[in-house]
């Protein structure tokens, strides 16, 4: 699952300055250079196969995604390898120097190689020759596997990103690339087949592309046991966890907002109809999804009948602001494209609701239960209480609001000309935020072309000595060059 801890991704101390003098404002050729710099550091000396994890030791001899890794696997999951290949698109747009295409090239061809037969990817990719033939790759010969090496996965956004890239770089070359062309051709397939009738998704499915919708084996029976219905409260719910991961349709993680992402750009790029029908049927899954009074807002995964039902061990049937904040955000999105007010009805209600609903200090509870909207916590032990005294920290039961901003968004948009909805921000501009920033990073490069924190390699639970260098801090480092670069223009 997508790990809610927040990590800051400072300026490194082990930095040297690039700019002719680090007083000066930064120009676009500086930043260009630190551009090819960075880009040659990740795609030589970092890059395992053509791709990439989550974290690395600053010398490069630890390495590691949700877990510990080796040299022969690399991480889909963000900020894996889609992530970093979307950076250096970025850097191809902004600078349309080869060096950076041919990096983005070679994390998608590793990403093609790691194809599940189910249609997706799974959480990360293994290139050891004899251990592949443990997987359901597409390029390995069929063979009885386990339903972890075969699962497509749509948790934390994996599938979703893999996709998002290969289709953004299937558009650079103008789907001349075979491979990647047909990868996505079959990704996008196989999630408009996994989508229910009702416009939900499961977190994943374990079945193959034939023709009908792949989760319904892994829940029982056929499409008919899955009637369309709205949210409801069940009769009664279980206050211990109930093991049986019986959710149909999940939210949880931004599942819903970022495969309705997927669509948007599968139906930008290829025109298909198809992927717009699928966009517009999540919107109406989440439109759905909306609990009646007394709390108009959403859960986090819900049961065939549509109540709200558990997850894992601390995510329980209740209401959840994190993820309903989420479901505003894209409802308004679904709005912005489509220019369709059904999906901008059930804001003021969840909105007015969730405010009703915030603690002393302004903050959320992750978790409301059910009727009574009592935050529900629990204990180390994970069991449910009412109390935050003894919370486990790997999760975050109390969560900021972001409703004054949703709001504002809200009431923007209904006061726009639906013909203005679709059309782009204006030209950015430097400013001397931007300037200073660009500044800052540049000067945080070392001799390498590497971005070095101080920092944690978590699945190892070590504080490297040679510090630690972050996907994540690269590619939001790069997507801030590229700003620049784009508006010094």
């Amino acid at each position: 699952m997508r790990s809610l801890s927040v990590r800051v991704i400072a300026v490194t101390i082990f930095g040297i300055a690039c700019c002719s003098c680090a007083s000066e404002p930064p120009t676009r050729e500086d930043a260009r250079r630190a551009l090819v710099k960075a880009a040659t550091f990740f795609h030589s000396e970092v890059s395992s196969n053509g791709g990439y994890v989550w974290r690395y030791s600053g010398d490069l001899a630890l390495r590691e995604g949700e877990a510990k890794t080796t040299k022969t696997m690399i991480w889909v999951q963000p900020p894996g390898t889609p992530t970093v290949g979307q950076a250096f698109l970025d850097a191809y747009e902004a600078t349309g120097h080869q060096l950076h295409l041919d990096a983005a090239l070679d994390a998608a061809h590793a990403l093609v190689k790691g194809q599940l037969r189910t249609g997706g990817w799974a959480y990360h990719i293994e290139f050891d020759p004899e251990k592949r033939q443990e997987y359901a790759y597409r390029d390995v010969p069929q063979r009885k596997t386990t339903r972890w090496k075969k699962a497509t996965q749509l948790d934390d956004d994996t599938t979703q990103s893999a996709t998002r890239f290969l289709m953004r770089l299937d558009n650079i070359l103008g789907l001349k690339d075979q491979k990647i062309h047909e990868a996505v051709t079959y990704a996008l397939n196989s999630m408009v087949r996994a989508q229910f009738p009702n416009g939900g998704w499961y977190a994943w499915w374990d079945r193959y592309p034939d023709g009908h919708t792949l989760p319904v084996e892994r829940f029982g029976g056929n499409l008919a046991d899955h009637p369309v219905l709205r949210a409801s409260y069940p009769a009664s719910w279980s206050r211990t966890w109930t093991k049986d991961f019986s959710g149909c349709y999940v939210i949880n993680d931004d599942l819903m907002a970022d495969m309705i992402a997927v669509m948007f750009d599968a139906y930008d790029i290829y025109g298909d109809e198809r992927y717009l029908a699928s966009a517009k049927k999540a919107g109406g899954f989440l439109v759905l999804a909306q609990m009646p009074e007394p709390q108009p807002a959403w859960a986090q995964q819900y049961d065939r009948d549509m109540h709200p039902a558990w997850s894992r061990k601390f995510e329980p049937p209740a209401i959840t602001a994190l993820e309903s904040q989420g479901v505003i955000e894209a409802l308004l999105q679904l709005y912005r494209r489509t220019g369709d007010k059904k999906y901008l009805e059930p804001i003021p209600r969840a909105i007015t609701y969730l405010r009703k609903s915030q603690l002393r200090d302004g903050r959320l509870a992750r978790f409301y239960e059910l009727e009574t909207n009592r935050p529900l916590y629990f204990t180390k032990d994970y069991k449910l209480t009412y109390s935050r005294d003894e919370m486990p920290k790997h999760y975050s039961f109390v969560v900021d609001s972001r409703l004054a901003e949703l709001d504002a968004e809200y009431r923007q948009l209904l006061g726009t000309d639906p013909a203005e909805l679709a059309k782009k921000q204006g030209v950015q501009r430097v400013t001397p935020e931007l300037a200073a920033e660009v500044r800052s990073i540049i000067a945080g490069m070392d001799a390498r072309g590497a971005w070095v924190e101080q920092g944690v390699l978590d699945a190892h639970d070590l504080k490297p000595a040679s510090g630690v260098i972050e996907c994540r801090a690269f590619a939001e480092n790069v997507r801030t060059l590229c700003k620049f670069i784009s508006a010094a223009r």
